[in-house]
């Protein structure tokens, strides 16, 4: 009896495997796509959500008089300075992505590529890791635009006087170096550097996480569906994580030449004015602006990969 079963267990190991079976055995392989797809991905997300990031700007630098809603502020902002001053400081945004986003997506993809071996993918903790680093250089790239980036949204909102009156990105540059030093270019690097970590973990991470539990739990097809779910979701953990820390790179980025504090010293003031409530502030405006850019973002990489794909004749893999 013994004989028989045995050999039919070598016959059945000696029959040809299904083309599911076949399917399955054959490693994925790894796919490399540009470095730079992250940060193109950005800079159209930044062009869509711009006006959205200058409101919360606003929001956490206003003073007293300055409309205390979002939608206060918006109106405010065209009444004073037109639609297009919706857009003031897109120059240093774009800047900013091409800087930071290539910087932190890039090296995220390439250490997530890294950690992938055939049937595997990292696990969440390395992702953490991987985002953390790629967040961390990421953020000392992208600092001098980032510092940019916020002087200019928020500039119309200074007495006349106390406006810097940057032109573009570049005249900025230029002169935050010129009348401040080189020094600026990295004022507030360690809360930005400290954001880029807690965003890139949050966002990217959380994103990859959520899109595997989407697809392999839910039962989600690879597609923008589950793109875009898996991005909202991303969004909404991401601006939670960075609230607090946003609030106080916004406020010592845009401290004047001269009356910068410390950390440690800007904290014990505003919680002393504002109560804890500061670590929050600006949150709808953050999520409405960081919500819709990280959707954009994921979405326009998702396309951005799709389309290396086609060209490059990979086929697509079917879920």
């Amino acid at each position: 009896m013994s004989t028989m079963v045995s050999s039919a267990k070598l016959e059945a190991s000696q029959q040809p495997p299904t083309p599911q079976a076949a399917a399955a055995a054959v490693p994925a392989k790894k796919i490399h796509y540009p470095f730079w797809f992250g940060g193109s991905a950005s800079c159209f997300a930044a062009a869509v959500t711009h006006p959205l990031d200058l409101v919360k700007v606003r929001l956490q630098t206003r003073g007293p008089g300055a409309p205390t809603s979002m939608v206060g502020t918006f109106g405010h902002v065209i009444k004073t300075d037109g639609v297009r001053g919706l857009y003031s400081g897109l120059s240093a945004a774009l800047l900013r992505q091409v800087t930071y986003s290539t910087t932190r997506f890039g090296i995220y993809e390439e250490l997530k590529n890294y950690f992938t071996t055939p049937g595997s993918t990292p696990s969440f903790f390395t992702l953490i890791g991987i985002a953390c680093a790629s967040g961390f250089i990421g953020g000392w790239t992208g600092n001098p635009a980032d510092v940019l980036n916020v002087r200019m949204q928020s500039d119309a909102a200074l007495p006349p006087a106390q406006r810097r009156n940057y032109r573009h990105a570049f005249h900025g540059l230029v002169e935050m170096t010129r009348t401040e030093g080189a020094a600026s270019l990295f004022r507030g690097v360690w809360p930005n550097s400290t954001r880029a970590v807690l965003m890139t973990a949050s966002q990217l991470a959380s994103y990859d996480t959520f899109k595997k539990l989407c697809i392999e739990r839910i039962g989600m097809s690879d597609n923008l569906g589950t793109h875009f779910a898996a991005s909202f979701m991303a969004g909404f953990v991401a601006t939670t994580v960075c609230s607090p820390v946003d609030v106080i790179k916004t406020r010592v980025m845009t401290a004047s030449h001269g009356h910068s504090q410390s950390i440690p010293s800007l904290l014990r003031e505003i919680t002393r004015k504002e109560g804890y409530a500061w670590a929050f502030r600006g949150w709808v405006p953050s999520f409405i602006r960081l919500g819709p850019h990280t959707i954009a973002t994921f979405i326009f990489l998702e396309e951005h990969k799709k389309l290396y794909r086609w060209v490059k004749g990979i086929p697509e893999e079917k879920r």
